[in-house]
C-alpha cells in the first residue's frame, strides 16, 4: 500500500535551469498565402508590399526574408483600403467598420516589428467611406465618403481637420438640368502636376476636377454618348467605376461599369476619346480597376474585368494593352485567372519624371498572387519566392523532412530548376529592408500532397516557403487529359486574347488520385506517395529523359485468405495502356496496386533496405522495390467485419435492433456510475505522470477544464487527484483491423542475437505486430529474395489505437537518426503511442520502462506525434540537447515529454478545439517545431525549443528625415486654419508630461468626437494629478510650509475651452464609454516552484450631465493582480488568489459659464514671459483669455477644497470657472 502514498519530491534546481533554455513556445513564421486577401498596396520607394485579409490581418514583405505581420483588433473586420506613405516605413488600413488605422515598422529587441500607433473612427451613416487617396506631400489623407462629401485627415494628428469639400458646393458647378443625387465618392485622384487639384469620381458619372486653393471646380465632366451639350459640360448615363490621371496630368481616364473606359482632355474642352470597350460591342462586364501609363513611345492600358457577359461572363482577368504613340494596339494580351481577381499594381514607370514603362503587373487573386513580367519577352510569369499558392489543389498530407543530405537537396534543386524554364529569368522586383543576421541553412523539406494527385516539395528551412518541385501521378494513371492542358486549348481562340496564369486549380475530375501518404527519404531523395484507391509508386531522381516506359502495376491483394469477402467500394486507377516519355526529374521505378483498393491509412521508407511498409483498413504489405516484388502481406481484417467491404456498418454489421438494445445498455451503466458515487483514488502512474482532478463541465474554470487541480484548502501530500480508468473498449468492426502506423528499424528482437531489421504495426484496435526481416548485403541483395519471421504479437490492454511506434537508444535519440556507429550500441527501447497514453518498453524483452496517461488525466486524445531534438543554442554544438516526444491532442494543446522517461516540459494551449484541419494537419519537425494549416492556404509556424533558428529576423531602413519626428507638430493644410505652437508653450507641455504634438494634444474643432479623443484627454492628466497631489501634502503658499499650495492654472484659448466642453458632451450623447486593457506577466521558477503574476489593468471612460448642464467626465482605472503558485515536481498542484482594487478615479466636471482670466504681470520680465506664452490667435498678451485648471496636458486641482479656493483667489476669475477635477484612490 505505499504505492498510495505519494510524497512530492522538489525539482532540482539544475533541471529547472534545463527547462528554462530549452524550452520556450512561440509562433515565429508564416508560410503559404493569406486566406480571404482583401486589399493590395505597393511601396515604390521602400519597394514592399501589403496584404490585407478580410479577418483583418495585415502582412508586409519585402525581399526574401523580410515578412511583417500585423492584425486588427477586431477579427470580423475585412481590410478594404492599404495606402502606404512613400518613404516612410508606415501605412493606413481602411476597414469595413469604418476606421483607419495607422501602422509603423518600427525596430524593436534587435528586429523590426509592424505595430499600430494609431487609429479613428467615422461616426454616421452619411460618413461611411467609400475610398481614401493620399496626398502626394503625405501630410493629409483625402477621405471618400458614402453621403457624398470629402474628409481631411491630418496623418500627424490622425484626426480630421476642419477642410470639408461638400457635394452641395460641387454641385453648385452643375448645370441645373443634372443637378441630380451624384451618389457616393466612388474614388478621388490627386494631379500628378498640381497638388492643389484634384479628380473627384462619384458614383454615378459625375467627374469633377477640384481646385483646392480656389474652392471651385475646374471642370465638370457629364458623358452622354448620344448629345454634347454646353460649355464644359458632357452628357452621361453610365456609372463609374474607377478614374487615373495621365503621367503629366493633361489626361485622365475613366472606367465605367458598361466594360468602356474615356480618355478626357484636362487642359482643354474637346470630345473625350471614347468610350472604348475592348471586348465590345456586345454587354460586357464592368471594369473595376484601371491603371494608364504614358510614355514617349506609347501607353500602356491596365484593367480588370471588361469582358463579354454572354459568353465568357465566369472569367476573372485582368487585360494589359499596349499601344504605340498614335493609340494603335500593338500588343494585347488578357490574363485569365482561376479566382476572383482582388486588385493589381502596376510596378515601374512611378512618377512624373520617370518615361519608362511598367516591368511587372502584380496581380493578386482571391487563392494567389501572380507576377507577370512586363520587360521580358512574351510576357512570362515569375517564380514565386513566397506567397506560394500551398492550396493549388486541396491539401491531403503533409510531411517534413529535417537535414536532407546536401547531395539529395541539390539534385532537387537541379531538377526543379529544370521544371522552370518557361518562368521569367528576372530576379524578384521586389527587394525593400533587409535580413538581420546569417539566413538559416538547414536542408528541411515539407512534402504536401494534394486531392488531385499532386506532390509539392517545399524548401521549409527558412522564413520564405519555396517550390522546389512538383510531381504529378495522374500521368500514369487517369487516361483523360490534363485539366490545364485542355483549358489551355479552350482558350487558344483569336479573340479575346485569353492566357491562362497561376496554379490554382481546385478542382479534381477523379477523387481517387488524392494523395494519403507520402514518404521522402533524406539521403537519396527516393519518394513513395500513396494515394486513396491503394495505389503506390516509388520515384527515383533521373538526369536524362526516358522514352517508351509503360506502367505496369504490381498487384498485392490483402485479402486472398478471406474467401468470403466481397469488395463493394470505387474501382483502382487503371494504368494508362500508351508508352509514355518521362522528362528528366522524378521518374517511377515501381507501381504497386493494393486490393482491396482502399485508401492508404500507413507507410514506411527504408531505401538503404530497398523495402517500403503500406497498410490499408485490410492489412499491410511489404514490398521489395528493388526485385520489384511484394515479401510478405498480412490481412488484419476481423472475420465480422462487413464494414471494410465498402458497406455501411448500421445495414450490414448491425441491426437497428442490436443498436438500439447497445444504447440502452449505455445509458443504464452511465447512470449507475454516477450513482455509485466518486470513485476510489487510482494508484499513482509510472514515470513523470501528472494526474489531476479533471472535469468536461464548460462552466469549469480554464484549469479545470485543462485538467489542473482546482485551489483548494486541504494539502496535496494527503489527497490524491482522482484518475479517470481508461476501461477495455469493445471493439468496433468497422475499423478494428485498420493499420495505423508502420516502422522499419534495426533493433534488438531475441535476447542473445545481435541487432536485427525489424517491422512494426500498429492497429486501430491496439494490436502490435513484430516481424524480423532478413536481406542479402552487397550484390546478392538484387537476386536473394528477401525472407521473414513473426517476432512478437501482442495487443494493448485499453485497446486503444496505436497511432505511432518508435525506437530510441538510452539518450532518447530514434536509432533512425542514429550514426551507423552508434546506432546499436546502449540499451534499445521502443515508444508505443496510442491515443490515450504513451507506454516504454525496454528491448528485447518488452519489460516497461514507463508510461504517462494523457486520456485518464486530462480527458484528451492525441492526434498527431513528433520527435525533436531540443537544443540550448541552434549554432553552438557543445550546448546541452535533450530528444523530446511531442504531441498534439484533439484539444489543440502540444505537449512536450522527456524521453525515455516521459516527464513533462511544456503544455501549451495552441489551436483552438473547433480548429479540426488546424489539428489534423499538424506535423512536427526535429527541430523543435510544428507546423498546422490556420487556413486551407496558409502554414503557421510554432517553436517549441529556444534554439530555433527559423524566425522572422528583419530590419527597415529608413532614410535620415524620411519619418516625422514623433514630437513635430503637424503642419497646417493650406486652406485650414494656422495653429502654429509658441516655444513657451510647447516648453510648458513638455514640462508638464506631455510629449504629443500640440494639434493631438488639443480637440479639432473640425472633427468629431470620439472615445479615443477623450481617453487621450483624461489619460494626459494622470501624470500631472500626481505632481498637483504632491505639490499640496509639501510646503504652502510660497513653498514654506504654512499652509496648502495653489494648484497650477493653465491658460488654454477659447476654442480650446469650447471644444472640451462640446466633446464631454458629445461623449455623453453618442459616444458611450469604453474599456482598455493591459497585461503585463512576470514568471519565476525556484526550487521547485513556478510562480508567475499577472496584472492587469482595466481602464473605463464615462460621462454624464446633470440638470444644470455641467458635464462630468469620469476616469476609472481597476488593477487585478493574479498571483499562481505552482509545483513543478512529479505531481501538479496549483494555487490561485487573485486580488481586485480601484487605484485611481479621476473626475473632470465642465460647466456652461467660463472664466475670464487676465494674465498677471508684476515686472517687466514676467509680462514679456505672459506675453511669449500666448497663442498667436488673435489675444493679446494683455487679453483675456478663458483659464481651465485641467487640460490635455495641464496640472489638475487634486481636490474638491483646492478647486474652491481658486475661486476669485490668484487668478483673478470673474465668473465660475469652467472645469475641475476630483481624483480618488480606493482599495477593495
Amino acid at each position: 500500500m505505499f504505492k498510495f502514498m505519494h510524497k512530492k519530491h522538489p525539482v532540482p534546481a539544475e533541471r529547472l535551469r534545463h527547462q528554462k533554455e530549452l524550452f520556450r513556445y512561440a509562433k515565429t513564421a508564416q508560410h503559404g498565402f493569406p486566406s480571404k486577401p482583401s486589399a493590395l498596396a505597393y511601396d515604390p520607394t521602400l519597394s514592399l508590399m501589403a496584404i490585407g485579409t478580410k479577418s483583418g490581418a495585415i502582412n508586409v514583405y519585402g525581399q526574401p526574408g523580410v515578412e511583417f505581420y500585423g492584425q486588427h483588433k477586431n477579427v470580423e473586420s475585412a481590410v478594404r483600403q492599404i495606402i502606404f506613405l512613400p518613404n516612410q516605413g508606415r501605412l493606413v488600413t481602411h476597414c469595413d467598420d469604418n476606421t483607419l488605422h495607422l501602422w509603423e515598422v518600427n525596430f524593436r529587441s534587435g528586429t523590426s516589428v509592424l505595430e499600430e500607433v494609431n487609429s479613428t473612427t467615422m461616426e454616421g451613416k452619411l460618413k461611411t467611406i467609400s475610398t481614401c487617396c493620399l496626398e502626394a506631400s503625405g501630410e493629409h489623407l483625402l477621405v471618400g465618403t458614402e453621403g457624398g462629401n470629402i474628409y481631411l485627415l491630418n496623418i500627424a494628428s490622425f484626426s480630421l481637420t476642419d477642410n470639408i469639400i461638400y457635394q452641395d458646393v460641387v454641385m453648385q458647378n452643375v448645370p441645373d438640368d443634372y443637378k441630380v443625387t451624384p451618389g457616393a465618392v466612388e474614388c478621388v485622384r490627386q494631379h500628378p502636376v498640381f497638388p492643389d487639384k484634384i479628380l473627384i469620381g462619384y458614383n454615378r458619372g459625375l467627374m469633377v476636377v477640384w481646385d483646392r486653393k480656389q474652392l471651385n471646380a475646374e471642370r465638370v465632366g457629364i458623358w452622354d454618348r448620344k448629345l454634347v451639350h454646353g460649355e464644359q459640360t458632357y452628357v452621361c448615363n453610365q456609372s463609374l467605376e474607377t478614374v487615373c490621371w495621365s503621367r503629366d496630368g493633361a489626361e485622365f481616364m475613366s472606367a465605367h461599369n458598361d466594360g468602356s473606359f474615356i480618355i478626357w482632355n484636362a487642359r482643354k474642352l474637346s470630345k473625350p476619346d471614347g468610350p472604348h470597350a475592348p471586348y465590345g460591342p456586345f454587354p460586357c462586364k464592368s471594369m473595376t480597376r484601371v491603371s494608364w501609363v504614358t510614355t514617349d513611345s506609347g501607353d500602356w492600358v491596365v484593367f480588370s474585368g471588361g469582358m463579354p457577359r454572354a459568353s465568357y461572363g465566369d472569367k476573372h482577368t485582368v487585360s494589359v494593352l499596349k499601344r504605340d504613340a498614335q493609340r494603335e494596339e500593338e500588343k494585347h494580351v488578357a490574363f485569365d485567372f482561376t479566382s476572383a481577381v482582388v486588385d493589381f499594381v502596376l510596378l515601374g514607370g512611378e512618377g512624373t519624371e520617370s518615361k519608362e514603362g511598367p516591368h511587372t503587373l502584380l496581380v493578386l487573386a482571391e487563392e494567389e498572387l501572380v507576377a507577370v513580367d512586363l520587360s521580358s519577352e512574351g510576357w512570362p510569369t515569375h517564380q514565386l519566392p513566397y506567397l506560394s499558392s500551398l492550396h493549388s489543389s486541396a491539401i491531403t498530407t503533409a510531411s517534413y523532412v529535417t537535414d536532407c543530405s546536401e547531395t539529395a537537396y541539390r539534385r532537387l534543386v537541379a531538377a526543379g530548376e529544370r521544371q522552370r524554364q518557361p518562368a521569367s529569368q528576372k530576379p524578384w522586383p521586389i527587394t525593400g529592408g533587409e535580413r538581420v543576421g546569417e539566413p538559416c541553412s538547414s536542408r528541411d523539406l515539407l512534402l504536401t500532397g494534394h486531392e488531385d494527385g499532386s506532390v509539392c516539395v517545399w524548401a521549409a528551412g527558412d522564413v520564405s516557403l519555396r517550390l522546389i518541385y512538383r510531381l504529378t501521378t495522374s500521368r500514369l494513371f487517369s487516361e483523360e487529359e490534363d485539366d490545364r492542358d485542355r483549358r489551355e486549348r479552350e482558350l487558344d481562340e483569336e479573340f479575346p486574347p485569353l492566357r491562362s496564369v497561376g496554379v490554382f486549380d481546385p478542382y479534381s475530375d477523379d477523387p481517387r488520385l488524392a494523395v494519403k501518404r507520402v514518404a521522402l527519404c533524406g539521403d537519396s531523395a527516393a519518394l513513395v506517395v500513396a494515394g486513396t484507391a491503394g495505389q503506390i509508386v516509388v520515384w527515383r531522381l533521373a538526369e536524362e529523359e526516358k522514352e517508351g516506359y509503360k506502367v505496369q502495376p504490381v498487384l498485392v491483394d490483402l485479402v486472398s485468405e478471406q474467401d468470403s469477402f466481397a469488395w463493394k467500394g470505387h474501382d483502382r486507377l487503371p494504368a494508362r495502356p500508351e508508352p509514355l516519355t518521362l522528362p528528366a526529374g522524378y521518374q517511377p521505378s515501381s507501381v504497386i496496386q493494393l486490393h482491396p483498393p482502399a485508401a492508404v491509412s500507413a507507410l514506411s521508407l527504408q531505401d538503404s533496405w530497398g523495402l517500403l511498409a503500406a497498410g490499408t483498413g485490410h492489412g499491410f504489405v511489404l514490398f521489395d522495390f528493388i526485385q520489384n516484388k511484394p515479401v510478405m502481406h498480412k490481412c488484419t481484417l476481423n472475420p465480422h467485419d462487413y464494414a471494410a467491404s465498402g458497406e455501411s456498418p448500421m445495414t450490414r454489421g448491425k441491426s437497428l435492433k442490436k443498436s438500439l438494445r447497445e444504447s440502452f445498455r449505455r445509458l443504464r451503466k452511465g447512470r449507475s456510475q454516477r450513482a455509485a458515487g466518486p470513485r476510489r483514488a487510482s494508484p499513482s502512474p509510472a514515470g513523470g505522470q501528472t494526474p489531476t482532478a479533471a472535469t468536461d463541465s464548460p462552466a469549469a474554470p480554464q484549469h479545470a477544464r485543462r485538467g489542473l487541480s482546482p485551489p483548494v484548502t486541504v494539502s496535496d501530500d494527503d489527497v490524491r487527484p482522482v484518475e479517470r480508468s481508461v476501461e477495455a473498449r469493445s471493439e468496433d468492426p468497422a475499423f478494428s483491423g485498420m493499420i495505423r502506423c508502420l516502422y522499419l528499424a534495426t533493433s534488438y528482437l531475441a535476447s542473445g542475437q545481435p541487432p536485427m531489421r525489424t517491422l512494426w504495426a500498429g492497429t486501430n484496435s491496439g494490436a502490435i505486430y513484430v516481424y524480423a526481416v532478413h536481406c542479402a548485403a552487397g550484390e546478392k541483395r538484387n537476386t536473394t529474395p528477401v525472407t521473414w519471421q513473426p517476432g512478437k504479437e501482442f495487443r494493448l490492454k485499453h485497446g486503444a489505437p496505436v497511432i505511432d511506434i518508435r525506437i530510441v537508444d538510452a539518450g532518447g535519440r530514434s536509432v533512425c537518426r542514429a550514426p551507423a556507429d552508434q546506432a546499436a550500441t546502449g540499451p534499445h527501447r521502443v515508444v508505443i503511442a496510442s491515443e490515450e497514453q504513451f507506454k516504454v518498453f525496454t528491448l528485447p524483452t518488452m519489460r516497461p520502462y514507463g508510461k504517462f496517461k494523457l486520456t485518464a488525466v486530462e480527458g484528451s486524445r492525441v492526434r498527431r506525434i513528433g520527435y525533436a531534438r531540443f537544443c540550448a543554442s541552434p549554432t553552438d554544438d557543445s550546448a546541452y540537447t535533450e530528444w523530446c516526444l511531442m504531441c498534439v491532442t484533439n484539444q489543440g494543446d502540444i505537449n512536450v515529454f522527456t524521453l525515455p522517461e516521459l516527464r513533462r516540459q511544456m503544455h501549451e494551449e495552441s489551436i483552438r478545439r473547433e480548429d479540426i484541419l488546424g489539428i489534423t494537419s499538424l506535423v512536427f519537425t526535429e527541430h523543435g517545431e510544428a507546423l498546422y494549416l490556420a487556413s486551407s492556404s496558409l502554414y503557421q509556424r510554432l517553436a517549441l525549443s529556444s534554439g530555433v533558428a527559423v524566425r522572422p529576423s528583419c530590419r527597415l531602413k529608413l532614410p535620415e528625415g524620411a519619418r516625422p519626428a514623433a514630437g513635430a507638430a503637424a503642419p497646417a493644410a493650406a486652406s485650414a486654419p494656422a495653429t502654429d505652437e509658441s516655444a513657451a508653450e510647447a516648453k510648458q507641455r513638455t514640462a508638464s508630461g506631455d510629449s504629443r504634438p500640440a494639434a493631438e494634444a488639443s480637440f479639432s474643432s473640425g472633427a468629431d468626437t470620439t472615445v479615443d479623443s477623450h481617453r487621450d484627454f483624461l489619460s494626459s492628466s494622470e501624470k500631472p494629478v500626481e505632481s498637483a497631489a504632491a505639490a499640496t501634502s509639501g510646503a504652502a503658499g510660497g513653498g514654506d510650509g504654512s499652509g496648502p499650495s495653489e494648484p497650477e492654472v493653465v491658460e488654454i484659448s477659447t476654442e480650446e475651452a469650447d471644444r472640451l466642453l462640446n466633446g464631454m458632451r458629445g461623449l455623453v450623447n453618442g459616444v458611450g464609454g469604453r474599456e482598455e486593457r493591459s497585461v503585463e506577466n512576470y514568471k519565476e521558477e525556484k526550487d521547485g516552484v513556478k510562480k508567475s503574476l499577472e496584472k492587469s489593468k482595466e481602464t473605463h471612460i464615462s460621462a454624464s450631465e446633470d440638470e444644470q448642464n455641467n458635464v462630468t467626465a469620469q476616469r476609472e482605472e481597476t488593477e487585478r493582480v493574479l498571483t499562481t503558485t505552482e509545483s513543478t515536481s512529479d505531481s501538479v498542484t496549483t494555487r490561485s488568489k487573485e486580488e481586485v482594487r480601484v487605484v485611481r478615479t479621476t473626475r473632470i466636471t465642465a460647466g456652461t459659464k467660463v472664466t475670464e482670466v487676465t494674465p498677471p504681470a508684476t515686472t517687466a520680465a514676467a509680462a514679456a514671459a505672459t506675453t511669449a506664452g500666448t497663442r498667436q490667435n488673435g489675444n493679446g498678451g494683455g487679453g483675456k483669455r478663458r483659464a481651465l485648471t485641467t487640460g490635455p496636458s495641464v496640472t489638475l486641482a487634486p481636490s474638491e477644497s483646492d478647486y474652491n479656493s481658486m475661486d476669485g483667489a490668484s487668478v483673478g476669475a470673474t465668473e465660475a470657472p469652467l472645469a475641475h477635477c476630483e481624483e480618488t484612490e480606493t482599495d477593495l
